[in-house]
């Protein structure tokens, strides 16, 4: 009896040792495990050391040790199927906004693919015979069951002229009073709403689909031909 107790006290002491090292080699990853091993081993925070590692004497013989307790908190199957829950929640909410990133970046690109394409090559007497003139808006207002279209009476400086744009979804037609446009002064007129539009006022759509309209830097005078 004696000699199987004297193994099995070497084997505990072993055990325990090992149980030493091991918080020793598990202390960089998880440091708080460690810290909790040596309290239950009731030895000082200097046994971490990484030169002790290997070593089968960290521990004095004779010393009583603390309750044991469990290293790590248990977890509960429903506290799983929550995580997974979440994970899953994530996971589709990060797709999302990646599709709606791709589809943005999907339009753009094909904003700037649109912009550089270019129309069917003209002559220079085939550009000659626009008249672009610089107008001075009087007056804007948006027309009856008609979202995208403004009606706007302009200053040509040698007459005055309605046009009706499709600009309605871009500008305030009280911000537009007073602004300088760019017109394109000798266009058939043409009918729209009922209402008869003389011209046409030039602007240039950015890559977000904004409308910009093209006007003179500074003001100049009513009717100044465009070139």
């Amino acid at each position: 009896m004696g000699e199987t107790q004297k193994l099995i006290d070497n084997c505990l002491h072993l055990c325990l040792q090992l149980t030493a090292n091991l918080a020793i080699l598990i202390n960089p990853f998880l440091p708080y495990t460690a810290k909790k091993m040596l309290h239950l081993l009731k030895v000082v925070d200097k046994m971490l050391d990484w030169g002790n590692a290997g070593k089968l004497k960290l521990l004095s013989v004779g010393y009583s040790l603390r309750s044991p307790e469990l290293l790590f908190r248990k977890i509960e199957d429903e506290e799983i199927k929550a995580q997974v829950e979440k994970l899953k929640a994530n996971s589709i909410k990060a797709q999302e906004t990646r599709e709606k990133t791709q589809g943005t970046s999907d339009k753009t690109q094909e904003n700037k693919s649109e912009t550089r394409k270019l129309k069917s090559e003209i002559q220079f007497d085939d550009f000659a015979k626009l008249d672009l003139r610089v107008a001075t808006i009087l007056s804007a207002e948006k027309v009856a069951k008609a979202d995208k279209l403004l009606k706007l009476e302009v200053d040509l400086g040698f007459e005055k002229r309605t046009i009706v744009s499709g600009i309605a979804l871009h500008f305030n037609p009280d911000d537009l009073v007073g602004k300088q446009v760019v017109v394109v002064a000798n266009l058939a007129p043409r009918k729209l709403k009922g209402i008869e539009s003389n011209g046409m006022i030039l602007s240039a759509e950015d890559e977000n689909g904004k409308l910009h309209l093209v006007n003179p830097e500074q003001i100049i005078n009513s009717g100044a031909g465009v070139s």
